[in-house]
């Protein structure tokens, strides 16, 4: 996030690419992994449901649908959720969605129906955070909760408190902590470049 217009690259740890690891019985990822742009977890503010503060990131996406997505995928998606992951201290949300053109979208609308039309998925996905990391040699992680995912009502609460966070972060009345800001598209930011000035590489 300290690149300047922050470009979607493969995420690096120590210099090397980062890999997720199998953990049995998953292969990889169980589902889409991506992003809600425009949201910031505010490192500086401590959420009181879950004791923690936020972990400095965009919101993080599950996307439930059959279909796999490509890097860089842009989606309409319905949103059905939020679990809450306790890593390292901090608040790391991760919102469950589902792509609009599924075939499971008109079923789903709430986090309770992904158990109903697609039962045990709900649980591998908190076995899946609790242990991916473990064969790096990190300990298993912790959930807020209990595990348990809040509602849609609660989730889009959450996505205007972190839409919020990032618009304070953009137009700079808070802490950046080594985020770029340089970005084309809020013309009221102090940080706005038009296409023109952008560098090229």
């Amino acid at each position: 996030m300290s690149e300047e217009l922050n470009p979607v690259r493969q995420e690096t740890r120590n210099a090397k690419l980062k890999y997720v690891r199998n953990c049995f019985p998953h292969h990889g990822y169980i589902w889409n992994y991506g992003l809600l742009p425009q949201t910031w977890e505010d490192p500086s503010i401590f959420h009181p449901d879950t004791k923690a503060k936020g972990d400095n990131y965009c919101l993080d996406v599950c996307e439930i649908g059959e279909q796999i997505g490509y890097t860089g995928q842009i989606k309409e998606v319905k949103v059905l959720g939020i679990m809450s992951l306790l890593d390292e201290d901090q608040t790391d949300w991760k919102v469950v969605v589902i792509d609009v053109n599924d075939l499971f979208a008109t079923k789903l609308n709430d986090i309770e129906d992904v158990e109903r039309h697609l039962p045990g998925l709900l649980r591998a996905t908190n076995e899946w955070f609790r242990v991916h990391e473990i064969p790096d040699g990190k300990p298993e992680k912790q959930f807020a909760f209990t595990g348990e995912g809040k509602n849609e009502r609660y989730t889009m609460d959450m996505i205007k408190e972190c839409h919020d966070s990032w618009r304070r972060l953009i137009l700079s009345s808070t802490n950046a902590e080594d985020i770029s800001l340089v970005n084309t598209s809020v013309r009221e930011s102090p940080f706005y470049l038009t296409p023109g000035q952008v560098p090229m590489v």
